[in-house]
């Protein structure tokens, strides 16, 4: 069953000629390259902010490493100042408790 070759219409109802439709074509293409354009552009801008906001992360998280290790250092040396001091003051008290420490990790590692 044959059918007749359907005649174009425009919108308004009038029928469109060849010329008016690659006129159109090229508008539409005109467009589709414009909004390639425009999401290249707002991909490029996100990456450029996400890659802003990971530098920033990556600064704070250092800035509050060397924060954290600089407290630890402190406790270390405040711990060494004390226990040296408590050696000194009472020194066979230190070498019992020494001496405890080291037979109790001798059975542990017997085991």
């Amino acid at each position: 069953m044959a059918t007749a070759p359907r005649a174009t219409r425009s919108g308004n109802g009038t029928k469109a000629n060849p010329e008016d439709l690659e006129a159109e074509i090229a508008r539409l293409r005109e467009d589709v390259a414009r909004l390639a354009d425009q999401l290249s552009k707002t991909g490029e801008h996100s990456y450029s902010a996400a890659r802003r906001a990971a530098a920033e992360g990556a600064e704070q998280l250092r800035v509050k490493g060397e924060a954290a290790v600089e407290s630890i250092r402190a406790n270390a040396n405040d711990i060494e100042a004390q226990v040296t001091d408590a050696v000194r003051e009472k020194p066979i008290t230190s070498l019992a408790i020494a001496v405890g420490v080291g037979y109790f990790l001798a059975l542990l590692s017997r085991r």
